[in-house]
């Protein structure tokens, strides 16, 4: 499909989504300001609006699949969804199809709407398995400002028998959290920053401790240890530093005291060949991304990763656990 057909579709997309915003958002609530206490304290949308909100977010995803362009994106798609997303179609564009990992079902299994009077605020909803048995999707979706249209902010796949918290429901709504709650094992930001150095330093890090084992780590460790064989025996090395991403956290208080916790991760993958060898891309996605890039004796690539945690209460004794992960290259570069 071409750019101009892609945007009519797009746009006719966005114009049908406008009208389906315009009567969920007479259902709001009177917009306050940020932190003002609602009196009712009433579910900011219905369940009814948030199928349509989420409904309008995948067609337009469906549209750009579908013609392999990332172009319209933005307008009902945003933060580290939206750096995924987009990589994900410009490997789409080189190897003629979309990763299967980017499937997100159509119907959902639970909807977590808050109680939030002020902005930015946030909606989670956890999809159904995918046709083909992949895991159950978390979708984060956010509205910046009043009256703005709620935008796809975080897609994480949820890891096979990831134990959630229980939260309010849907008519009740939840209470939305933020990334200094306090009661916890460890409040959110610092949860997002000590998982930051353990995924960089491992069981050195200091903080390993105070984390559950996941599979995102032992996918990672797995990963690495492969490469690191080849690297050993051309003498090569390979590093990777991974940071939270400023203010790209979004907060869910459960009713069991706890809170799930979304949270952008990004990383830097540098590897150095040895014995004057090049250094070469080490996936598909990789390859395409780098496209007809020159190869150098180093290859840095750069990753989005999107992880969900349970953070327990303090009191409980447990820790936290990552409960989701997505992680997609967006960048790769020689050096």
């Amino acid at each position: 499909m071409s750019t101009k057909k892609l945007l009519k579709t797009l746009t006719a997309v966005v114009l049908s989504a406008a009208t389906m915003v315009g009567a969920a958002a007479c259902g709001e609530q009177t917009p306050q300001p940020q932190g003002a206490q609602s009196s009712t304290q009433t579910p900011d949308i219905t369940e009814a609006q948030e199928k349509a909100i989420r409904k309008t977010t995948l067609n337009i995803l469906d549209a750009s699949d579908k013609a392999k362009n990332p172009d319209g994106l933005s307008a009902r798609v945003t933060g580290p969804a939206l750096e995924v997303r987009t990589s994900e179609l410009s490997i789409a564009q080189a190897t003629g199809a979309i990763d299967p990992k980017a499937t997100i079902p159509k119907d959902i299994a639970q909807t977590i709407i808050p109680t939030q009077s002020g902005w930015p605020r946030s909606v989670f909803s956890i999809t159904t398995t995918t046709q083909d048995q992949q895991s159950k999707r978390l979708l984060v979706m956010t509205q910046a400002s009043p009256r703005s249209n709620y935008k796809l902010w975080g897609v994480v796949r949820l890891f096979q028998g990831a134990k959630l918290p229980e939260f309010a429901i849907p008519s009740i709504g939840a209470s939305m959290g933020s990334a200094d709650d306090s009661g916890l094992s460890l409040s959110p930001q610092q949860t997002v920053e000590d998982y930051a150095d353990v995924l960089t330093h491992g069981q050195q890090s200091k903080f390993a401790s105070k984390f559950g084992n996941d599979y995102f780590r032992d996918d990672l460790a797995k990963l690495s240890a492969t490469v690191q064989e080849g690297m050993e025996r051309n003498h090569g090395t390979q590093t990777q530093t991974f940071a939270p991403v400023n203010n790209q956290i979004s907060v869910m208080r459960s009713t069991e005291g706890g809170d799930l916790v979304v949270a952008q991760i990004n990383s830097e993958w540098t590897r150095t060949a040895g014995e004057g060898r090049e250094s070469q891309p080490a996936s598909d996605a990789e390859r395409a991304l780098f496209g007809q890039g020159k190869a150098t004796g180093t290859m840095k690539v750069t990753y989005v990763n999107v992880l969900a945690f349970y953070v327990p209460p303090a009191k409980s004794g447990k820790k936290v656990v990552a409960v989701g992960a997505e992680r997609q290259p967006i960048k790769v570069e020689a050096l």
